[in-house]
């Protein structure tokens, strides 16, 4: 074996491996991002040896629904596509919570009555605190449930490592990541990675690295930094499955050269209607004529109104000429095509350990 793969056979593999007995190495997980997450894309993400997380909705109760859509599409499909006894009440899907604007009575109910086999953490508006509290909640509705909680900086993890209610695995965000990521402190992954993993490491936790990672390479690379897995969203939105514009879609497709082409903005909140954040939190999207003329100088009232005309101009409304947000990760340049989400999931697979086998000394 590879050095590199070398953590795939250590404690925090094999606790993976035993609370999703379905997952085949190196482990890719599709993100929970919201709305465009939904079961089809989840479920599809786990019968390919993934995890697939369903994000949360436009309204808290949403989660129940596409829970109840992921277990009747469970219920149509082979047992034999999972060989597991435990999906009679276990849910090979996880769900994302948003906590700043969530419900967590909803929460609690959606969990208990479906029984995903786990739940990612993420946006507290009062730290530490509010992610203790949903987790006792959440394991308290369901027993045995995994909680995943996303960090963007040292401090949110080591609050996380040595809280009463610690989590069962660390997701690793760095700045690369598209959509709502923490904006000040925030570090690229690999710097984010290694400093996270040298100060959590007495805890034992899988660590799961996500931001900026769309082909075999960066997993391998992730492999290398000492992470247990991988974590995308850019990626899958060009997926067959994922419940997105095909407007969104096509400019992700289309987008090149992350550096110059995403920034992280507010902006986009702002057009949209999107308040509350907390103020720490930022999401990164591609530029487009929305942001090119808010540089300019153009009124916020008719950056707004130009806007809303887009809205009702359907998928010509994204694009670079186009005024709708366009949340997405750095890695755009990566993406090409739209494939179903078993494709991706065994082409990253693949590609990664090609690109370990290839290494000088493996």
């Amino acid at each position: 074996m590879s050095p590199l793969l070398a953590p795939l056979k250590t404690n925090t593999a094999r606790r993976v491996l035993n609370s999703f007995p379905w997952m085949t190495a190196p482990f890719i997980v599709a993100a929970p991002m919201r709305v465009m997450s939904g079961p089809e894309l989840a479920l599809a993400v786990s019968r390919a040896g993934g995890l697939g997380f369903i994000g949360p909705g436009a309204k808290p109760d949403d989660t129940i629904t596409d829970l109840a859509m992921a277990r009747r599409l469970m219920n149509a499909a082979t047992t034999a596509t999972f060989n597991s006894s435990m999906f009679d009440t276990v849910l090979p899907v996880g769900v994302g919570f948003q906590l700043w604007n969530g419900d967590i009575d909803s929460a609690t109910r959606a969990v208990r009555e479906h029984r995903p086999c786990a739940a990612w953490l993420f946006a507290p508006r009062n730290g530490q605190p509010e992610l203790d509290e949903w987790t006792d909640a959440l394991r308290k509705a369901s027993p045995g449930i995994q909680v995943w909680i996303q960090v963007g900086t040292l401090q949110e993890s080591l609050e996380a490592a040595n809280s009463r209610s610690r989590p069962d695995v660390l997701v690793v965000q760095g700045a690369e990541a598209g959509g709502h990521g923490t904006a000040e402190g925030a570090m690229g992954l690999m710097t984010l990675f290694l400093e996270v993993a040298d100060a959590v490491h007495r805890s034992n936790m899988p660590l799961f690295a996500a931001g900026g990672i769309a082909d075999g390479r960066g997993v391998a690379a992730a492999l290398a930094l000492g992470a247990t897995g991988v974590a995308l969203g850019t990626r899958f939105l060009a997926s067959t499955e994922a419940r997105i514009s095909k407007g969104y879609q096509q400019e992700i497709v289309r987008a090149t050269d992350g550096a110059s082409h995403t920034i992280r903005t507010t902006l986009y909140n702002q057009l949209r209607g999107t308040k509350g954040w907390p103020e720490r939190y930022s999401p990164r999207g591609i530029v487009n004529k929305s942001w090119h003329d808010h540089q300019a100088g153009v009124p916020f009232d008719e950056l707004k109104r130009l806007h809303d005309d887009a809205v009702q101009a359907g998928d010509s409304g994204w694009g670079p000429d186009g005024r709708l947000a366009t949340y997405a990760g750095a890695a755009i340049g990566l993406v090409h095509s739209v494939e179903s989400s078993s494709v991706l999931v065994n082409r990253l697979q693949t590609e990664a350990c090609d690109v370990i086998r290839r290494l000088p000394g493996s």
